[in-house]
């Protein structure tokens, strides 16, 4: 195994075989690094315990800067060194995030992930408070149920409900999802104060609002939204080259957190309401957990 380094000093340096195929000069030196969210956070200025971003790709992440190791392995919390010397950070993780809205256009022949997000917006509020409950483990979960049988479904169908009243469902929906991952991590001693938001998800500002609402702090989607984990990774390595300086203030001189483009702020009285709503998402799931073993038992006996 080579030697452990942190994400902003050097790991060794560019042989000439990988210069000639990059087309580049050997001896360039090459920075140990960050996996994908740590990498983001660094690009995003999330260097400082509670700074925190939420992730809305494929699949959801929110991820906490913290001082120390601190874990909950109970509720699924993933618990790892930062990019940089001395920080740690949280990360709840869920498996289907905007991949439900990608899958729910699919499936309704829609003509687009942004048409329907409008169409969400456009629903008042009885409407809204109407909507099915939406679980989304359409991969099964991790954070916090950390279950491969766990299965997605809408709760209270009706017929007077049409293709805007699921897409909402199901924005609000992954809301909660990263509201129980949010939660489990709290529970680990992170204390975010507010979040970034990242990833495709981060184009609809009705989501935006909604996920404010849902946790409860105010969100904002900055300039650097969409290239975070390339702008990280081009930061850790700024700072693995000569003069090479590792302290909290080079480190803060480089990874500066970028200029806010679009903030919202959450509303008390959705929030509130939201709450409810969130009750029985979580008793849904509760109310479910044993038959989607047997469902997945069933399936599995004919495969």
């Amino acid at each position: 195994m080579p030697d452990l380094v942190e994400g902003n000093e050097v790991s060794g340096y560019l042989n000439q075989s990988a210069a000639t195929a990059l087309g580049l000069r050997m001896g360039i030196p090459v920075a140990g690094g960050a996996g994908d969210n740590a990498a983001s956070a660094v690009g995003l200025g999330a260097t400082q315990p509670g700074d925190a971003f939420v992730s809305l790709g494929t699949s959801g992440v929110v991820f906490s800067v913290t001082a120390q190791h601190q874990s909950n392995t109970a509720d699924a919390v993933h618990a790892f060194c930062h990019a940089l010397p001395d920080r740690w950070h949280h990360m709840a993780v869920m498996l289907s995030a905007a991949s439900c809205m990608r899958w729910l256009n699919s499936v309704t022949g829609h003509a687009g992930e942004n048409l329907m997000s409008n169409e969400a917006a456009e629903l008042s509020d009885l409407q809204q408070h109407c909507a099915p409950i939406f679980l989304p483990y359409l991969s099964g979960e991790r954070t916090p149920h950390n279950s491969t049988e766990a299965a997605g479904c809408f709760i209270g169908l009706r017929a007077i409900h049409s293709r805007s009243d699921l897409t909402y469902a199901v924005m609000e929906g992954v809301a909660f999802g990263l509201l129980d991952g949010l939660y489990a991590m709290k529970q680990a001693g992170s204390s975010p104060k507010e979040i970034q938001l990242v990833g495709g998800g981060a184009r609809s500002h009705f989501w935006a609002q909604l996920i404010a609402d849902a946790l409860n702090l105010p969100v904002n989607v900055s300039q650097n939204a969409m290239i975070g984990a390339a702008l990280g990774a081009a930061r850790l390595a700024l700072l693995c080259t000569e003069p090479k300086d590792n302290s909290l203030e080079a480190i803060r001189k480089v990874c500066s957190k970028p200029a806010r483009h679009v903030n919202w702020k959450p509303n008390k009285q959705r929030h509130q309401a939201l709450m409810r709503r969130y009750e029985l998402f979580k008793q849904a799931y509760l109310a479910n957990r044993a038959l989607f073993g047997a469902l997945s038992q069933h399936i599995a006996s004919y495969q």
